[in-house]
């Protein structure tokens, strides 16, 4: 039941203790019950005196004891436990009412301690947290590999709870010495992202020394594999690619509540699910890294060579424009379905300068060899070789956002002549 405002007394502080607020309520003389909180609280039950109603007599008063774990609310607000005892009836009845109560109290305080209580944000989300044993068993002992990475190694597996979805469990390598806490909060940072062009956290386990993701798991494995394979993709499909990796980048600067830079965007980082959808995966593990780690990983772990900004080699603070960079490197390559990485071993000049030179000339047919389809749409063609160079400026204030990136990609805004990349001009200098 609730108690009316009009009718009780509300106590609290360091000064209030069992005797005082027995004492409180024996001094006035509408007092029938008191409650005490053991956290320093003191409720007090007054008799309400209307429809012309005398004050009781009363010689005596009733105490009950809250647990700590329950506590008594704030006034005006429901109380969880009430004892209305009107002393000066019947002895008998007041011992069965007493006996009722200490009964209701006990059965509260036990109720409340079945309740499932309040969690960190990553419970909040549709992230679950899982033992060890139980991912070593979805995995079978951690045995099909689907890949290896900077952060760790990916293993195929299927869970108890559901057998019929795959899942990809990521057993990360190199952690923050601060553990839970540190995890825990990235874990739900990630859990809390919501994209079709992101790769979905299902689960994780922190436990002891064991830090594990659970990612949903795609079908058509990774951009680098389809991309760079015996066949070429069609130009249309690739095209729709860079748009969704755009917006997914997009979404993780500007549309996350809390500001997410990915830090290594690359093919081997773009996940293809069974509509072939593009998923970028491996967003916001950099802060998981041991921090001592973090200046060798300028050129390895929290970037790659050849997509990683001039910037990241010189400073140590970064922005959403390395990602910006790594980008337009991604989209060169997917234009001409070459990796810059292997480009650069078999040329005396980067894929970047090689597509300036080509845009520069006006020979963008040489991007796309014998890709008919793309020749039929060299409009488009040129404007995302355009968008490419303008990501991978030298000078990050230069590089569009996402948001502009994704704009001009489709075509909503113009895109300006590009600035000749700071590579191409150092290399044609030295010729």
């Amino acid at each position: 039941m609730d108690w009316p405002s009009s009718d009780y007394d509300f106590l609290q502080g360091p000064g209030v203790s069992e005797e005082s607020c027995i004492q409180h309520c024996l001094d006035d003389c509408l007092c029938v019950a008191a409650v005490y909180d053991q956290g320093k609280t003191c409720m007090k039950k007054q008799y309400p005196l209307s429809n012309g109603r005398k004050s009781p007599n009363i010689t005596s008063i009733a105490l009950i004891k809250v647990p700590k774990n329950i506590g008594i609310e704030k006034k005006g607000q429901s109380l969880i436990v009430v004892l209305a005892v009107l002393l000066g009836s019947s002895a008998f009845l007041n011992i069965l009412c007493f006996l009722a109560s200490s009964v209701a109290i006990i059965y509260l305080y036990h109720k409340r301690l079945n309740l499932p209580r309040d969690t960190d944000n990553t419970f909040a989300t549709n992230v679950r947290s899982y033992t060890y044993k139980e991912l070593e068993e979805a995995t079978r002992g951690f045995k099909q590999i689907l890949g290896k990475g900077a952060f760790g190694t990916v293993y195929k597996g299927v869970l108890a709870s559901d057998s019929k979805r795959f899942v990809a469990v990521k057993k990360l390598d190199k952690m923050v010495e601060e553990g839970e806490k540190e995890f825990k909060t990235e874990v739900s940072v990630i859990g809390q992202t919501h994209h079709k062009n992101l790769v979905q956290l299902r689960g994780y386990c922190d436990e002891g020394q064991h830090r594990l993701l659970v990612y949903e798991y795609m079908s058509n494995g990774s951009l680098a594999t389809f991309l760079f394979g015996i066949s070429r993709p069609h130009w249309d499909q690739r095209v729709q690619i860079t748009f969704g990796i755009s917006r997914g980048l997009m979404y993780l600067h500007e549309e996350c509540s809390t500001q997410i830079i990915h830090c290594d965007i690359k093919p081997q980082n773009i996940l293809l699910d069974e509509c072939f959808t593009p998923r970028i995966a491996d967003f916001g593990l950099a802060k998981l890294l041991l921090a001592e780690q973090t200046q060798a990983a300028r050129t390895g772990i929290r970037g790659t060579i050849g997509y990683s900004a001039p910037e990241w080699f010189r400073k140590g603070s970064i922005s959403v424009k390395v990602d910006v960079y790594s980008f337009g490197v991604m989209l060169l390559e997917i234009i001409c379905c070459k990796s810059s990485v292997t480009f650069a071993l078999g040329e005396e000049v980067a894929l970047i300068d090689w597509a300036y030179e080509s845009y520069k000339d006006k020979r963008l047919e040489k991007l796309i060899e014998n890709d008919e389809e793309a020749k039929n749409d060299m409009k488009r063609l040129e404007r995302l070789v355009i968008v490419a160079i303008w990501c991978i400026h030298e000078d990050p204030s230069q590089r569009p956002s996402m948001i502009k990136v994704t704009q001009m990609l489709e075509g909503v805004i113009e895109v300006s002549v590009p600035p000749r990349p700071s590579l191409y001009t150092s290399l044609s200098s030295k010729k």
